[in-house]
């Protein structure tokens, strides 16, 4: 029973985190194909998503 509250603990952060960097991703300066490409790969793969962005997003 802990263990489901700890994943969903889990997944909602990675949820409000994903949220979040989608609406960074969206007010910055970037081109339209790469704030494409940052949504779909943060969609798609959420948590490795979130660090690449993190680690090689766009910055501004």
């Amino acid at each position: 029973m802990f263990s489901m509250q700890v994943g969903g603990l889990f997944g909602f952060i990675i949820l409000a985190l994903d949220i979040w960097a989608i609406i960074r991703v969206i007010q910055s300066n970037a081109g339209a194909g790469v704030k494409t490409l940052w949504v779909l790969l943060i969609l798609f793969l959420p948590v490795l998503g979130l660090i690449l962005w993190a680690l090689l997003g766009p910055k501004g």
